[in-house]
């Protein structure tokens, strides 16, 4: 026997769940589909009560998706105030936007440890209760997913099919591509139909999709524009998105050992946002172990945070500032103490 699946299965399994467990007679089970037809004819009429019991495609609107999102952000992610300016105001706007006339398309570039992995996953959150691990939420890391060069052909017909399939299913899907760094050159450009500005494409159109780019591609440039304001006695919270975002998008793109080598998606202009993560400085890693141990439980203690954040490295080599693996490290630092 297979199980019903779909808004008749969920219906029927809201039905059989509030009534009370017997031996259902032929009668009964004609009834009780009939109870089921009419709960679900209910479900669809008011939506929201449908999505309470099951999953929908784009499960908070707007409004709601923008105050969690700017209050993840603010409690949790340090050092990135331009991080948090860019993202809070391009997926509230583009969430707000009933025409928007292309997909959002972010690329987030900055060393490991400086928070790319944890934004995405707040993006995804803030929009999808199941985050992540969301239905509409799709996740693609490049030596998992795309490890062969001679397969490179392969990929992109898995690729462009994988998203039609899930656009047409969820307007509203989320793709996060990690590891563009580590991605063979040109297999990117396999999407560039879908973060153009076409209305429909076969049907089916892309222009609520949300696509996330993760790298480690432009880190250098980044730092670079970092340390000059540190020299030059100016303060991080200074630095302006101008300052930064053309020089890592020439930098990515001339990158011969990025995703993005080259790629259409530069060159014709389809990201709409080059998000760049700072460097982590000292005081910005004992914030992060601060608050792995409040959210552990943990009495906050700061002998350990500064005993954690003493043991990372830190560069460049005389001036010591920023960690070499940003807060990525804290949480296994962590269990050292607490190995109970």
């Amino acid at each position: 026997m297979k199980l019903l699946r779909g808004p008749l299965g969920a219906a029927l399994g809201l039905v059989l769940l509030l009534s009370p467990v017997q031996t259902v007679e032929p009668i009964s089970l004609g009834l009780a589909l009939a109870g089921a037809a009419s709960a679900l004819t209910g479900l669809i009429s008011y939506p929201r009560l449908y999505c309470y019991f099951r999953e929908c495609c784009l499960q908070r609107e707007g409004a709601r998706a923008g105050a969690a999102l700017q209050e993840d952000l603010d409690k949790k992610l340090f050092g990135q105030h331009l991080v948090k300016k860019v993202i809070v105001k391009a997926v509230i706007g583009f969430l707000n936007n009933t025409n928007p006339k292309k997909p959002l398309t972010l690329s987030l570039h900055g060393w490991t440890g400086t928070g790319k992995n944890f934004v995405s996953k707040i993006i995804a959150e803030s929009i999808y209760q199941g985050g992540v691990n969301s239905n509409y939420v799709h996740q693609f890391v490049s030596t998992l997913h795309f490890p062969h060069a001679h397969s490179i052909s392969q990929y992109k017909d898995q690729l462009q099919s994988w998203i039609r399939g899930n656009v047409s299913a969820c307007g509203r899907s989320i793709f996060i591509f990690d590891e563009m760094d580590k991605m063979h050159a040109g297999l990117i450009d396999s999407i560039k139909p879908f973060l153009d500005y076409y209305e429909q494409l076969d049907g089916v159109s892309y222009r609520r999709a949300i696509f996330i780019f993760l790298s480690n591609a432009g880190a250098e440039k980044i730092t670079e524009v970092a340390l000059d304001f540190w020299k030059s006695g100016k303060k991080r919270e200074d630095m302006e998105l101008k300052d930064l975002e053309a020089g890592v998008s020439l930098s990515v793109f001339n990158n011969k050992n990025s995703g993005f080598w080259h790629s259409s998606l530069i060159d014709r202009n389809l990201i709409d946002y080059f998000v760049p993560f700072l460097p982590l400085e000292y005081k910005h890693v004992k914030m992060c172990v601060r608050v792995e141990l409040e959210s552990r439980g943990y009495m906050v203690d700061e002998e350990i945070i500064t005993k954690v954040a003493d043991e990372l490295t830190y560069f460049p080599k005389e001036e010591k500032i920023y960690s070499d693996k940003g807060c990525k490290t804290v949480f296994t630092k962590l269990d050292f103490y607490y190995d109970l």
